[in-house]
Protein backbone atom coordinates (compact mmCIF):
# COMPACT_ATOMS: atom_id res chain seq x y z
CA UNK A 1 0.00 0.00 0.00
CA UNK A 2 1.53 3.19 -1.09
CA UNK A 3 1.54 6.17 1.87
CA UNK A 4 3.12 9.30 2.45
CA UNK A 5 2.96 10.15 6.17
CA UNK A 6 4.62 13.83 7.53
CA UNK A 7 5.93 15.21 10.35
CA UNK A 8 7.13 18.45 11.40
CA UNK A 9 5.82 21.99 11.33
CA UNK A 10 4.28 23.40 14.43
CA UNK A 11 4.38 27.08 16.07
CA UNK A 12 7.11 29.16 14.64
CA UNK A 13 7.50 32.89 14.96
CA UNK A 14 8.37 35.50 11.94
CA UNK A 15 11.76 35.19 10.85
CA UNK A 16 11.85 31.86 12.03
CA UNK A 17 12.38 28.13 10.22
CA UNK A 18 10.59 24.80 9.92
CA UNK A 19 11.23 21.80 7.94
CA UNK A 20 8.42 19.10 7.09
CA UNK A 21 9.46 15.94 6.37
CA UNK A 22 7.27 13.23 4.17
CA UNK A 23 7.98 9.34 4.64
CA UNK A 24 6.85 7.05 1.49
CA UNK A 25 6.27 3.89 1.97
CA UNK A 26 5.09 1.07 -0.80
CA UNK A 27 7.41 2.92 -3.48
CA UNK A 28 10.68 4.52 -4.10
CA UNK A 29 11.27 8.61 -4.87
CA UNK A 30 12.23 7.89 -8.05
CA UNK A 31 9.24 6.41 -9.69
CA UNK A 32 7.30 9.37 -8.66
CA UNK A 33 6.91 13.41 -8.41
CA UNK A 34 6.55 14.55 -5.00
CA UNK A 35 4.30 17.93 -4.53
CA UNK A 36 3.86 20.48 -1.44
CA UNK A 37 0.63 22.06 -0.83
CA UNK A 38 -0.58 24.23 1.91
CA UNK A 39 -4.62 25.40 2.67
CA UNK A 40 -4.60 28.58 5.02
CA UNK A 41 -7.73 29.07 6.75
CA UNK A 42 -10.79 30.06 4.53
CA UNK A 43 -9.11 29.55 1.49
CA UNK A 44 -8.71 26.88 -1.05
CA UNK A 45 -5.56 24.33 -1.33
CA UNK A 46 -2.54 25.66 -3.51
CA UNK A 47 0.44 24.08 -4.48
CA UNK A 48 3.78 25.82 -3.42
CA UNK A 49 6.65 23.60 -5.10
CA UNK A 50 7.53 20.51 -6.08
CA UNK A 51 10.05 18.26 -6.89
CA UNK A 52 10.85 15.80 -10.18
CA UNK A 53 12.04 12.24 -10.52
CA UNK A 54 14.94 14.08 -12.39
CA UNK A 55 15.62 16.21 -9.54
CA UNK A 56 14.32 19.26 -10.90
CA UNK A 57 12.65 21.45 -8.42
CA UNK A 58 9.94 24.63 -8.63
CA UNK A 59 8.90 27.25 -5.83
CA UNK A 60 5.74 29.11 -6.26
CA UNK A 61 6.43 33.10 -5.94
CA UNK A 62 5.36 33.34 -2.56
CA UNK A 63 7.71 30.70 -1.19
CA UNK A 64 10.69 31.37 -3.38
CA UNK A 65 13.82 31.99 -2.12
CA UNK A 66 12.53 30.47 1.48
CA UNK A 67 11.81 27.19 0.77
CA UNK A 68 13.54 24.41 -0.57
CA UNK A 69 12.60 21.10 -1.44
CA UNK A 70 14.70 18.25 -1.24
CA UNK A 71 14.94 14.37 -0.93
CA UNK A 72 17.00 11.71 1.05
CA UNK A 73 16.64 8.85 -1.65
CA UNK A 74 18.29 6.25 1.35
CA UNK A 75 15.67 7.86 3.73
CA UNK A 76 12.55 7.64 0.93
CA UNK A 77 12.17 10.43 2.13
CA UNK A 78 10.75 14.27 0.76
CA UNK A 79 11.95 17.39 3.05
CA UNK A 80 10.55 21.09 2.65
CA UNK A 81 12.93 23.53 4.69
CA UNK A 82 10.82 26.68 5.53
CA UNK A 83 13.18 29.62 6.40
CA UNK A 84 12.25 33.75 7.10
CA UNK A 85 8.59 32.00 7.52
CA UNK A 86 5.94 34.77 7.92
CA UNK A 87 2.31 35.06 9.15
CA UNK A 88 0.71 34.25 5.77
CA UNK A 89 2.81 30.70 5.47
CA UNK A 90 0.26 30.11 8.27
CA UNK A 91 -1.65 26.83 6.62
CA UNK A 92 -1.98 23.53 6.97
CA UNK A 93 0.97 21.63 4.38
CA UNK A 94 0.18 18.71 2.69
CA UNK A 95 2.87 16.61 0.93
CA UNK A 96 1.68 14.41 -2.20
CA UNK A 97 3.63 12.24 -4.91
CA UNK A 98 1.80 11.17 -8.03
CA UNK A 99 3.13 10.59 -12.03
CA UNK A 100 2.24 14.22 -12.61
CA UNK A 101 3.14 16.16 -9.49
CA UNK A 102 4.18 19.05 -11.78
CA UNK A 103 1.10 19.85 -13.49
CA UNK A 104 -0.35 19.17 -10.27
CA UNK A 105 0.94 21.95 -8.32
CA UNK A 106 1.88 24.62 -11.16
CA UNK A 107 -1.53 23.80 -13.21
CA UNK A 108 -4.00 22.62 -10.24
CA UNK A 109 -4.29 18.94 -12.32
CA UNK A 110 -4.79 17.09 -9.03
CA UNK A 111 -5.47 13.64 -11.08
CA UNK A 112 -1.86 13.31 -11.29
CA UNK A 113 -1.60 13.16 -7.61
CA UNK A 114 -1.90 9.44 -6.72
CA UNK A 115 -1.27 9.40 -2.80
CA UNK A 116 -1.09 12.61 -0.14
CA UNK A 117 0.22 12.97 3.27
CA UNK A 118 -2.10 13.49 5.89
CA UNK A 119 -1.17 17.11 6.07
CA UNK A 120 0.36 19.03 9.37
CA UNK A 121 -0.11 22.58 10.77
CA UNK A 122 2.17 25.10 10.34
CA UNK A 123 1.54 28.41 12.52
CA UNK A 124 3.34 31.28 12.32
CA UNK A 125 3.03 34.32 14.97
CA UNK A 126 4.71 36.36 17.27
Amino acid sequence: QEQLVQSGGGLAQPGGSLTLSCVASGFTLNTKGFGWFRQAPGKEREGISCIHTNDATYYDDSVKGRFTVSKDIAKNTVYLQMTNLKPEDTAVYYCAAGFDAWGAVIGGLLGGIEVWGQGTPVNVSS
